[in-house]
């Protein structure tokens, strides 16, 4: 699992299309996002920089939290 601050996370709308875009990656995927901590967590096969990607082409801009 890899665990993303997405900090531009606000709302039910910002929820649906992070889940949207790491889908288009990778279909089983499980994808938690929590919008108080502005934390996304990533189970699957996408690698870190392609959720980064995808996330930042959704207008999204991301970072793999350490």
């Amino acid at each position: 699992m890899t665990t993303f601050v997405v900090p531009d996370m606000s709302c039910g709308h910002c929820k649906a299309a992070v889940e949207k875009a790491v889908a288009k990656l990778d279909a089983q995927a499980r994808v938690t996002v929590d919008l108080d901590t502005k934390i996304v967590e990533v189970e699957g096969t996408p690698t870190p920089e392609a959720v980064v990607a995808a996330l930042d082409a959704e207008g999204y801009p991301a970072s793999v939290r350490a």
